[in-house]
């Protein structure tokens, strides 16, 4: 499936911001499922340089510095994507094993894997957690069948409601209000994960919506999405190096991505690692942000690339 992203970024700052250095991650990766054929960045105003290059996960990332002063930024990314459908792969390692294997062994060479195992800010590690993920990693239990039972019960006992939260709200007051955005879900996921003594990751990126019959795709009006994904060293040689990727605000999963209508941004301990967009600013006491974004089928012909 190619698809179109268009994601736009306003910044209305009072008083005039004077001074400020950014940082975005709005390019798409390479993954085992998709690949980049275009992408295009615009800043306005213009700043001298727009740096390029990877952060600690490998994420692609942007940053820059603004001297002049500025009442409004505005971030324009256009990417067109390529992705394919989930990998057709199954584990049958144990939730136990998996946490065992995590264990620090004298001589034995660690997996990397095992910087996802750690509390971060957004998804702590706590027992109120673990004791909500409890009922489904039974004794003996495979970890993806396990995974999946969790990210199912948290469809079932979740409500999605637009606004309920910020980024701002800890994973723990949405957990128990039962409530909140696909943020607020990728977060509680990991962190119900981490607390069992799993690696997990948070994921960044778009889903492609559906429009109803007899009415037009608005501009705009798509948002960016975010879900989990849980380690499987059982599986670590494969196209998706053992991530199994789990939405639970659409009950959605697989091996390498939940399906050919999601694109991957970033991936990180949590959403701090992966903000689309933040800064350090001098002046700007107050702001108004609007963002729009659109995810669309992508019908026209990228130049110098194959349709």
């Amino acid at each position: 499936m190619r698809l179109s992203i268009e994601h736009e970024t306003r910044y209305d700052y009072r008083p005039a911001v004077e001074h400020a250095q950014h940082t975005a991650h709005l390019q798409p990766r390479v993954t085992a499922l998709q690949r980049v054929l275009h992408f295009n960045l615009e800043v306005e105003p213009r700043p001298v340089q727009i740096h390029q290059g990877h952060d600690a996960f490998g994420n692609p990332q942007a940053w820059w510095s603004q001297d002049t002063s500025q009442e409004t930024l505005r971030v324009l990314a256009r990417s067109v994507v390529e992705t394919a459908v989930p990998l057709n792969l199954r584990s049958a390692q144990t939730w136990e094993e998996v946490r065992e294997s995590f264990r620090y062994r004298s001589g034995q060479r660690g997996d990397a894997q095992a910087t996802f195992l750690f509390g971060s800010h957004h998804a702590p590690l706590d027992e109120r957690f673990a004791r909500y993920a409890s009922a489904c990693f039974p004794r003996g239990r495979p970890l993806q069948e396990a995974a999946l039972a969790l990210m199912q019960q948290m469809h079932r006992d979740f409500r999605y409601v637009s606004q309920s939260t910020s980024i701002h709200t800890p994973a723990l007051e949405a957990l128990s209000t039962r409530q909140g955005v696909c943020q607020d879900f990728a977060h509680i996921l990991i962190a119900c994960l981490r607390s069992l003594g799993l690696a997990a990751r948070y994921v960044s990126g778009y889903l492609l919506t559906q429009v109803p019959e007899g009415q037009e795709r608005l501009i705009g009006a798509d948002a960016s999405h975010a879900w989990a994904s849980v380690y499987l060293p059982e599986l670590s040689h494969s196209a998706c190096a053992g991530w199994l990727d789990l939405d639970p605000t659409n009950d959605r999963w697989g091996w390498g991505g939940p399906g050919p209508d999601y694109v991957v941004l970033a991936w990180g301990r949590d959403f701090s690692d992966v903000s689309p967009l933040r800064g350090v600013l001098q002046g700007g006491q107050s702001h108004a942000l609007n963002v729009g974004v659109s995810v669309k089928p992508d019908e026209s012909h990228v130049a110098g690339l194959p349709t």
